[in-house]
Protein backbone atom coordinates (compact mmCIF):
# COMPACT_ATOMS: atom_id res chain seq x y z
CA UNK A 1 0.00 0.00 0.00
CA UNK A 2 1.58 3.41 -0.57
CA UNK A 3 0.47 6.11 1.49
CA UNK A 4 0.63 8.96 -0.77
CA UNK A 5 -1.66 7.46 -3.74
CA UNK A 6 -4.22 6.40 -1.28
CA UNK A 7 -6.26 9.70 -1.28
CA UNK A 8 -6.92 9.20 -5.07
CA UNK A 9 -8.93 6.50 -6.36
CA UNK A 10 -6.08 6.40 -9.15
CA UNK A 11 -2.39 7.27 -9.55
CA UNK A 12 -0.66 6.79 -12.79
CA UNK A 13 3.05 7.98 -13.38
CA UNK A 14 4.98 7.00 -15.74
CA UNK A 15 2.76 4.35 -17.92
CA UNK A 16 4.63 3.43 -21.14
CA UNK A 17 2.75 0.67 -23.23
CA UNK A 18 4.34 -0.34 -26.80
CA UNK A 19 3.26 -3.05 -29.22
CA UNK A 20 6.31 -4.26 -31.44
CA UNK A 21 7.66 -1.16 -32.30
CA UNK A 22 4.45 1.10 -31.98
CA UNK A 23 4.96 2.93 -29.06
CA UNK A 24 1.17 3.37 -27.48
CA UNK A 25 1.61 4.84 -24.46
CA UNK A 26 4.51 7.27 -23.48
CA UNK A 27 4.58 8.27 -20.02
CA UNK A 28 1.54 8.83 -19.01
CA UNK A 29 0.82 10.80 -15.44
CA UNK A 30 -2.57 11.49 -13.91
CA UNK A 31 -4.14 11.37 -10.72
CA UNK A 32 -8.07 10.54 -10.17
CA UNK A 33 -9.40 11.93 -7.11
CA UNK A 34 -12.31 9.57 -4.97
CA UNK A 35 -15.62 10.44 -6.30
CA UNK A 36 -14.53 12.29 -9.62
CA UNK A 37 -15.31 11.66 -13.48
CA UNK A 38 -12.48 11.80 -15.85
CA UNK A 39 -13.92 11.48 -19.15
CA UNK A 40 -11.34 10.72 -22.05
CA UNK A 41 -11.63 11.52 -25.67
CA UNK A 42 -8.96 10.47 -28.20
CA UNK A 43 -9.09 8.99 -32.21
CA UNK A 44 -9.17 5.65 -32.44
CA UNK A 45 -6.29 3.38 -31.88
CA UNK A 46 -4.69 6.22 -29.73
CA UNK A 47 -4.12 4.22 -26.65
CA UNK A 48 -8.03 4.74 -24.46
CA UNK A 49 -8.38 1.40 -24.04
CA UNK A 50 -5.19 0.16 -23.37
CA UNK A 51 -5.14 2.87 -20.55
CA UNK A 52 -8.44 1.65 -19.31
CA UNK A 53 -6.81 -1.62 -19.66
CA UNK A 54 -3.82 -0.99 -17.34
CA UNK A 55 -5.97 0.57 -15.07
CA UNK A 56 -8.24 -2.41 -15.09
CA UNK A 57 -5.26 -4.95 -14.61
CA UNK A 58 -5.88 -6.66 -17.53
CA UNK A 59 -3.33 -5.38 -19.17
CA UNK A 60 0.35 -4.61 -17.96
CA UNK A 61 2.43 -1.35 -18.11
CA UNK A 62 5.82 -1.85 -19.90
CA UNK A 63 7.16 1.18 -17.37
CA UNK A 64 5.91 2.65 -14.68
CA UNK A 65 3.24 2.92 -12.04
CA UNK A 66 -0.47 2.31 -11.09
CA UNK A 67 -2.35 2.26 -8.13
CA UNK A 68 -5.97 2.09 -7.81
CA UNK A 69 -6.67 3.16 -3.74
CA UNK A 70 -2.81 3.22 -3.13
CA UNK A 71 -2.57 -0.70 -3.86
CA UNK A 72 0.24 -1.34 -7.29
CA UNK A 73 -2.03 -3.31 -9.41
CA UNK A 74 1.05 -5.14 -10.88
CA UNK A 75 2.05 -5.95 -7.39
CA UNK A 76 -1.63 -7.52 -6.23
CA UNK A 77 -3.61 -7.24 -9.02
CA UNK A 78 -6.67 -9.04 -6.90
CA UNK A 79 -6.76 -6.80 -4.48
CA UNK A 80 -6.91 -3.82 -6.88
CA UNK A 81 -9.68 -5.42 -8.68
CA UNK A 82 -12.10 -5.64 -5.82
CA UNK A 83 -12.34 -1.96 -6.01
CA UNK A 84 -12.81 -1.97 -9.98
CA UNK A 85 -15.95 -2.41 -12.00
CA UNK A 86 -15.06 -2.61 -15.54
CA UNK A 87 -17.47 -2.77 -18.42
CA UNK A 88 -15.14 -2.76 -21.52
CA UNK A 89 -16.03 -3.49 -25.12
CA UNK A 90 -16.98 -7.25 -24.42
CA UNK A 91 -19.74 -7.31 -22.09
CA UNK A 92 -18.20 -10.84 -20.48
CA UNK A 93 -21.68 -12.99 -20.36
CA UNK A 94 -22.03 -16.66 -21.18
CA UNK A 95 -24.47 -17.13 -24.45
CA UNK A 96 -25.80 -20.50 -22.48
CA UNK A 97 -26.58 -18.67 -19.12
CA UNK A 98 -29.82 -16.64 -18.62
CA UNK A 99 -28.82 -13.24 -17.46
CA UNK A 100 -29.80 -13.89 -13.42
CA UNK A 101 -27.40 -16.94 -14.02
CA UNK A 102 -24.55 -14.84 -15.47
CA UNK A 103 -25.32 -11.99 -11.92
CA UNK A 104 -25.08 -15.49 -9.79
CA UNK A 105 -22.18 -16.59 -11.40
CA UNK A 106 -20.16 -13.23 -10.73
CA UNK A 107 -21.37 -12.60 -8.02
CA UNK A 108 -19.56 -15.86 -6.85
CA UNK A 109 -16.75 -15.00 -8.18
CA UNK A 110 -16.61 -11.91 -6.14
CA UNK A 111 -17.34 -13.67 -2.62
CA UNK A 112 -20.85 -11.68 -2.81
CA UNK A 113 -23.97 -12.55 -0.52
CA UNK A 114 -27.57 -11.71 -1.32
CA UNK A 115 -26.69 -12.91 -5.08
CA UNK A 116 -30.43 -13.19 -6.80
CA UNK A 117 -31.26 -9.50 -4.70
CA UNK A 118 -27.42 -7.69 -5.75
CA UNK A 119 -28.80 -9.38 -9.33
CA UNK A 120 -32.51 -7.70 -9.14
CA UNK A 121 -31.09 -4.58 -8.41
CA UNK A 122 -28.15 -3.98 -10.99
CA UNK A 123 -30.66 -4.92 -13.73
CA UNK A 124 -33.34 -2.32 -12.28
CA UNK A 125 -30.55 0.59 -12.45
CA UNK A 126 -30.40 -0.64 -16.28
CA UNK A 127 -33.94 -1.06 -16.49
CA UNK A 128 -33.40 -4.51 -17.96
CA UNK A 129 -35.24 -6.80 -15.05
CA UNK A 130 -37.87 -8.00 -17.10
CA UNK A 131 -35.26 -9.76 -19.05
CA UNK A 132 -33.41 -11.09 -16.33
CA UNK A 133 -34.45 -14.94 -17.56
CA UNK A 134 -33.83 -14.26 -20.58
CA UNK A 135 -30.67 -16.33 -22.39
CA UNK A 136 -27.66 -14.04 -23.35
CA UNK A 137 -27.70 -15.84 -26.57
CA UNK A 138 -31.01 -14.51 -27.90
CA UNK A 139 -30.73 -10.70 -26.43
CA UNK A 140 -29.68 -7.90 -28.64
CA UNK A 141 -26.34 -6.06 -28.49
CA UNK A 142 -28.16 -3.51 -26.67
CA UNK A 143 -29.60 -5.90 -24.03
CA UNK A 144 -26.06 -6.88 -23.56
CA UNK A 145 -24.48 -4.12 -23.20
CA UNK A 146 -27.18 -3.04 -20.43
CA UNK A 147 -26.31 -6.47 -18.84
CA UNK A 148 -22.83 -5.93 -19.24
CA UNK A 149 -22.60 -2.74 -17.21
CA UNK A 150 -24.96 -4.19 -14.31
CA UNK A 151 -22.68 -6.71 -14.17
CA UNK A 152 -19.75 -4.08 -13.96
CA UNK A 153 -21.86 -2.96 -11.08
CA UNK A 154 -22.66 -5.92 -8.64
CA UNK A 155 -20.42 -5.33 -6.19
CA UNK A 156 -20.70 -1.24 -5.59
CA UNK A 157 -17.41 -0.87 -6.77
CA UNK A 158 -16.31 2.44 -5.28
CA UNK A 159 -13.93 2.74 -9.54
CA UNK A 160 -15.68 2.56 -12.33
CA UNK A 161 -14.00 2.34 -15.62
CA UNK A 162 -16.01 2.72 -18.91
CA UNK A 163 -15.02 2.06 -22.18
CA UNK A 164 -17.27 3.74 -24.62
CA UNK A 165 -20.58 2.50 -22.62
CA UNK A 166 -23.03 4.10 -25.04
CA UNK A 167 -22.11 2.73 -28.32
CA UNK A 168 -25.23 0.55 -29.28
CA UNK A 169 -27.21 1.64 -26.07
CA UNK A 170 -30.68 3.48 -27.20
CA UNK A 171 -31.55 6.95 -25.65
CA UNK A 172 -33.57 5.41 -22.31
CA UNK A 173 -30.44 3.31 -21.01
CA UNK A 174 -27.93 6.03 -22.11
CA UNK A 175 -29.95 7.74 -19.31
CA UNK A 176 -29.97 4.81 -16.96
CA UNK A 177 -25.88 4.73 -17.58
CA UNK A 178 -25.70 8.64 -16.79
CA UNK A 179 -27.85 7.90 -13.80
CA UNK A 180 -25.19 5.34 -12.37
CA UNK A 181 -22.09 7.58 -13.94
CA UNK A 182 -23.47 10.73 -11.88
CA UNK A 183 -24.41 8.79 -8.75
CA UNK A 184 -28.15 9.63 -8.86
CA UNK A 185 -28.36 6.32 -8.19
CA UNK A 186 -27.26 6.96 -4.78
CA UNK A 187 -23.40 5.79 -5.22
CA UNK A 188 -21.25 8.67 -5.94
CA UNK A 189 -18.13 6.78 -7.64
CA UNK A 190 -15.36 7.35 -9.65
CA UNK A 191 -15.10 6.74 -12.72
CA UNK A 192 -13.01 7.48 -15.86
CA UNK A 193 -14.83 7.22 -19.69
CA UNK A 194 -14.29 6.73 -22.88
CA UNK A 195 -15.95 8.21 -25.56
CA UNK A 196 -16.18 9.97 -28.70
CA UNK A 197 -18.74 12.15 -27.81
CA UNK A 198 -16.98 15.64 -26.10
CA UNK A 199 -20.41 17.61 -25.60
CA UNK A 200 -21.48 14.41 -23.55
CA UNK A 201 -17.87 14.46 -22.04
CA UNK A 202 -18.26 17.97 -20.84
CA UNK A 203 -21.66 17.26 -19.50
CA UNK A 204 -20.80 14.60 -18.01
CA UNK A 205 -17.23 14.49 -16.26
CA UNK A 206 -15.48 16.73 -13.56
CA UNK A 207 -12.47 16.72 -16.06
CA UNK A 208 -11.70 16.04 -19.82
CA UNK A 209 -8.57 14.66 -20.92
CA UNK A 210 -7.38 14.06 -24.55
CA UNK A 211 -4.87 10.94 -25.15
CA UNK A 212 -2.89 11.76 -28.78
CA UNK A 213 0.69 10.66 -29.70
CA UNK A 214 0.60 8.38 -26.27
CA UNK A 215 0.67 11.37 -23.62
CA UNK A 216 -2.50 12.39 -22.15
CA UNK A 217 -3.47 15.95 -21.72
CA UNK A 218 -6.18 16.98 -18.85
CA UNK A 219 -6.94 20.25 -20.42
CA UNK A 220 -10.63 20.93 -20.29
CA UNK A 221 -13.20 21.05 -17.46
CA UNK A 222 -16.67 19.32 -17.69
CA UNK A 223 -19.55 20.94 -16.91
CA UNK A 224 -20.04 22.70 -13.37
Amino acid sequence: MDESAASYAVRVRGAKKAFGRSAVLRGVDFDLEWGEILCLAGANGSGKTTLLKIVATIAKPDEGEVFVGGVDVRRDGARARRMIGAALHDPLLYDDLTARENLRFFCRMYGLARADERAERVSALMGMSPHLDKRASAMSHGMRKRFGIARALLHDPPLLLLDEPETGLDREAVDLLDRAITGADGERRAVIMTTHDRARARRLGDRVATLANGRLNISESGAP
